[in-house]
């Protein structure tokens, strides 16, 4: 993985002090709310309902074990023993004081953590395929291209106040583990005719209040001028996009009201005026950031391990994980091992300091070192022997981390919600919770099979209800908490929006009509159906004559 040189150290140091300052000057009086608030923003300090909350960036989901357990020391010493992982492979930490702030990023700058852009209206911490560097699928590993990205965008002068917030996905397979379509820009690397490396970009996806799926701006763009399109791109948003009303200002908008033609246009036409003068990344930067993603050491083995293959027939409870957890990897005799963060009744995306040293010892003994963060808030082991497979499952499950759910029904993406965020209208933890204790059955939800429950507590849609194949936003209905059920949705390669199916519930009716819409699938689904497909077929009728009643 990219290890930091002393440039980067020395940014982050000099952010540090600067930070310290700002945060003096804050706590003395010297500065107002108003006038702080900026300030922390750009460092990623929100003032949430109980405390101050900091998020961390995670670049491209990517963790050593240093700052793995820098992350535990954080959660045991700054917050109340644990963190939590976001959908954008970040972490936060939701009861910090703000005149700690200053050592807690003091400490992750020595491990190359930092909470830089993970706020603000600025290009936020760049995302990616969990799987990248181990998935025999990818063309190549997307992640040496987030990091160009990282350091292109980093501090970059005029993308520092955008008219919003911009969030960036890469992937380089086929299979979307990344949600490119639903954010501001995604990027799929891919080959043309002539096999050569290129990139696919989208623009204008987006959750929120207008809920947008991005379209495709450029299908083919050669590797070298990644940047200089780039920048094309921002230019083209940061002049157009709307400033006077924080409702209209994101690049989606931007996309829409302009159409996508026209916007491409835009962006043609200012490339070719940036090629005049920028200069692209020369293919020897892109060597050198590459050489830090070499794969590690891999063994020569064989794709089959009579041990492995014993402990599946031998104990059943492993052979489920395997079967749900376990994921196939471009060397022979590896896997890719998913830790869940989603215990029955557990909060989603939750670790505590002790789980996540945990993670950081069997990341040493079993993973290279290395742990990756997903989109859909677990952990991974990118790099495991199938030999070693039983052990770390034994050791996961003494750690609560080896439930058999990914991708599941209980594998819930959720917000912190109204237990946390000032701006939630209704809580999303506790509905996560109790859809997963309402199937608690690993084997009723493995007989439903794949199925994407996310859940937001407000409009803002931090919990990607409307990528859900059940989605549910949490609303205020005279002052009462009320959810709305949307159904279809998918943050996958075949990105589709989730559609309403009627009146929201209280809470107590939400789970129960999830209980009905995952009933009514069961008993309509033909043999091999996913629920997304059994959805796409019927639509949402049958769905919804089971929750409300039929005429």
């Amino acid at each position: 993985m990219y290890q930091y040189d002393n440039f980067d150290q020395a940014i982050l140091d000099a952010r540090v002090e600067e930070f310290r300052d700002q945060v003096g000057r804050r706590l003395s009086g010297e500065l107002t709310e108003e006038q702080f608030r900026p300030l922390r923003l750009m460092n990623g300090v929100y003032l949430q309902l109980h405390a101050y909350m900091l998020r961390i960036a995670i670049p491209y989901g990517t963790l050593n074990t240093k700052q793995v357990r820098m992350l535990g020391h954080v959660a045991r010493t700054y917050d109340k023993g644990y963190g939590h992982f976001t959908t954008r492979q970040n972490i936060q930490f939701n009861w910090i004081r703000l005149q700690d702030t200053p050592d807690i990023i003091r400490d992750l700058s020595t491990v190359g953590l930092h909470s830089i852009q993970t706020s603000g209206n600025c290009i936020r911490n760049t995302t990616a395929d969990q799987f990248a560097g181990a998935t025999a699928e990818e063309v190549t590993d997307p992640r040496v291209w987030a990091e160009v990205l990282r350091q292109w965008s980093t501090f970059h002068p005029e993308y520092s106040f955008l008219p919003r917030k911009f969030k960036v996905a890469i992937t380089a397979a086929d299979n979307d583990r990344a949600a490119v379509q639903w954010h501001d820009v995604g990027i799929v690397i891919h080959k043309n005719e002539a096999g050569e490396l290129g990139f696919r970009v989208l623009a204008g996806g987006g959750m929120g209040r207008t809920p947008i799926i991005g379209k495709v701006v450029r299908e083919w763009l050669p590797q070298q001028h990644f940047l200089s399109y780039l920048e094309a791109l921002m230019r083209v948003y940061n002049r157009y996009g709307r400033r006077d009303n924080i409702y209209k200002a994101r690049i989606k908008i931007l996309v829409h009201e302009l159409g996508i033609e026209k916007f491409r246009e835009e962006v043609e036409a200012e490339w070719q005026e940036v090629l005049k003068t920028f200069q692209d990344i020369d293919p020897r930067e892109v060597e050198r950031i590459a050489a830090n993603f070499a794969p590690p050491p891999f063994e020569t083995l064989a794709d089959t391990d009579a041990g492995f293959d014993a402990a599946l027939t031998a104990d059943a409870e492993f052979a489920k994980w395997v079967k749900q957890n376990v994921s196939a990897h471009k060397a022979p005799g590896y896997a890719i091992a998913t830790l869940s963060l989603k215990p029955i009744g557990g909060i989603p995306g939750d670790a505590s300091a002790d789980q996540l040293d945990a993670v950081a010892d069997l990341a040493d003994q079993f993973s290279f070192g290395e742990v990756r963060v997903t989109h859909e808030q677990n952990l991974v082991l990118p790099h495991v022997k199938k030999a070693d497979l039983f052990v770390l499952w034994q050791e996961l499950v003494k750690q609560e981390l080896a439930t058999s759910n990914a991708g599941l029904l209980s594998d819930i993406i959720a917000c912190p919600g109204l237990d946390y965020c000032t701006l939630a209208n209704a809580r999303a933890i506790p509905v996560a919770q109790d859809i997963a204790k309402r199937f608690a059955d690993i084997e009723r939800q493995r007989d439903v099979g794949e199925l994407k429950i996310k859940i937001s507590g407000c409009i803002n849609a931090c919990g990607h209800h409307h990528a859900g194949h059940i989605g549910i936003l949490g609303v205020d209905k005279r002052g009462e908490e009320n959810f709305q059920i949307t159904l279809g949705g998918s943050g996958a390669e075949d990105a589709s929006l989730g559609k309403i199916i009627g009146p929201g519930f209280d809470y107590d009716g939400v789970i129960n009509a999830v209980e009905t819409i995952v009933e009514t699938y069961r008993s309509i689904r033909n043999e091999g159906e996913r629920f997304l497909d059994t959805y796409r077929r019927v639509s949402v009728q049958p769905f919804k004559d089971a929750v409300y009643g039929s005429n």
